[in-house]
């Protein structure tokens, strides 16, 4: 009922950006919280940021003041700015969305996208 499609993702070297974007389509009645989510090599998903939408975030400390995460409601699409970017900051990224949908009837929806690599080279 709902998809999220991420983009953006590819290799950088240490100190450079990247944008991401995720954008979700369907039958959507309203989105609430969009985020982001990593999963680095052997290791457990991790939350990244949230925003709102009222556009309130709420950053991982292994990312603040290096990630900006903001969004367009017109056209249903989360963006994550990653500047000064790290090794460590390497993974799969993954979109995530809650909100709600038109079905027989309204019914809420958890949605996350197919993943988008980052790759960062020291």
């Amino acid at each position: 009922q709902v998809q999220l499609v991420e983009s953006g993702g590819g290799l950088v070297q240490a100190g450079g950006s990247l944008r991401l974007s995720c954008a979700a389509s369907g039958n959507i009645f309203s989105i609430n919280a969009m985020g982001w989510y990593r999963q680095a090599p052997g290791k457990q998903r991790e939350w990244v940021a949230t925003i709102t939408s009222g556009s309130s975030t709420n950053y991982a400390d292994s990312v603040k003041a290096r990630f900006t995460i903001s969004r367009d409601n017109a056209k249903n699409t989360v963006y994550l700015q990653m500047n000064s970017l790290k090794p460590e900051d390497t993974a799969v990224y993954y979109c995530n969305a809650l909100g709600s949908y038109y079905g027989p009837q309204i019914q809420t929806f958890n949605a996350w996208g197919q993943g988008t690599l980052v790759t960062v080279s020291s």
